[in-house]
């Protein structure tokens, strides 16, 4: 197990043991602590939880939650992919200072692993069926739909607690006009033996190597995510990058600079010919600066920037901080130059 996670307290609303997957992440897990309740929403000692900061890599590392998925839409998404498939887990064992998935489990957000999974997997079966072929190429893909099945956590990380993420990668296997697709942070060589052929698209991370080891806490090093790509390439996957957080200092260019050289230095010509990026720059909100502050300061001098930040609801309805309209643009243009300019093969799918 990675020292990422060393599970000893596992919540889990009472039905879990009825499900294979549930037995199946009870067992991997036999000496945890287990605390049956009633909703994986509702646990008191997580709630609230930003009172508790400086416990938050403890509960993060140590704690798990197990639960059954209620709703199994397939929504629209249209920028990193067709679609949001219905969640197998939310929460992370992670600690990215910037990130915006903590909800009604409090700020710490362990991991939630659904036990339905088989569920989850025929929801995106029938809905990839009603798609139909992909009408015409489009900026996500060339020939099929696409789904995030990773929107709120990160899969390499639950394939360390169980099989729904090596079952996924299988279930679109099987599908003929439709592919998954997941961010990560976290390099699990596990899931080279998973053979997606081609029907599984990883997008790796990445950010200045000096930035991340300010914000992107408990993840893997830069270089070994680059290290990666060869690997997963040859093993059958897509893969692409995600530039992102992209987050403005003094420095910034030459910093994201030395990246792409970094990048271009460390992979082959297959994973070369395949590579497109995604462009993604920093959001924040004033309720996770609060909460920072207790216990990353450090990162916040990088993410609160009010001098050059505009405040701007969210599709979600969220109060967030990104960077303002016009100056944005103009950072966005200057990034793609340099991108050019140092990886001119590197398509640009998506920027935001």
């Amino acid at each position: 197990m990675s020292r990422l996670l060393t599970i000893d307290t596992i919540y889990h609303e009472p039905t879990v043991g009825t499900f294979a997957r549930g037995r199946e992440i009870l067992d991997r897990f036999p000496e945890a602590r287990r605390i049956e309740v009633p909703s994986h929403w509702n646990i008191p000692e997580l709630h609230g939880n930003a009172g508790s900061v400086e416990d938050w890599v403890r509960i993060k590392r140590s704690t798990l939650v197990l639960g059954v998925k209620k709703g199994l839409t397939s929504r629209p998404n249209g920028r990193s992919a067709h679609f949001i498939a219905p969640s197998s887990s939310n929460g992370c064992a992670m600690a990215c200072a910037y990130c915006y998935v903590p909800r009604r489990k409090g700020y710490a957000n362990p991991i939630t692993l659904f036990v339905n999974t088989e569920a989850v997997g025929r929801a995106i079966q029938r809905h990839a069926a009603a798609q139909g072929p992909l009408p015409a190429p489009d900026q996500i893909d060339d020939r099929v739909w696409v789904y995030d099945i990773g929107e709120n956590g990160d899969l390499s990380v639950d394939a360390l607690a169980c099989d729904s993420v090596r079952d996924l990668v299988g279930l679109f296997r099987a599908i003929p006009n439709a592919k998954a697709s997941f961010a990560t942070k976290f390099v699990n060589r596990d899931l080279l033996a998973y053979a997606p052929e081609g029907k599984t698209r990883i997008r790796f991370s990445l950010m200045p190597e000096r930035i991340a080891r300010v914000v992107d806490v408990r993840t893997s090093p830069m270089p070994e995510r680059i290290a990666a790509i060869d690997a997963f390439v040859a093993a059958g996957y897509e893969v692409h990058v995600n530039f992102s957080p992209v987050i403005l200092y003094e420095g910034w260019e030459e910093d994201w600079r030395a990246l792409f050289r970094a990048l271009d230095a460390g992979i082959g010509p297959a994973a070369r010919a395949q590579l497109k990026a995604e462009i993604i720059f920093l959001t924040h909100n004033a309720a996770l600066h609060a909460v920072n502050l207790r216990w990353h300061p450090k990162a916040e001098a990088l993410l609160w920037r009010p001098d050059i930040q505009e405040t701007k609801r969210s599709e979600g309805g969220m109060e967030n901080l990104r960077y303002r309209t016009g100056w944005k643009g103009r950072w966005l243009t200057r990034f793609k130059a340099l991108l050019a300019e140092e990886l001119p093969d590197c398509t640009v799918r998506y920027a935001f």
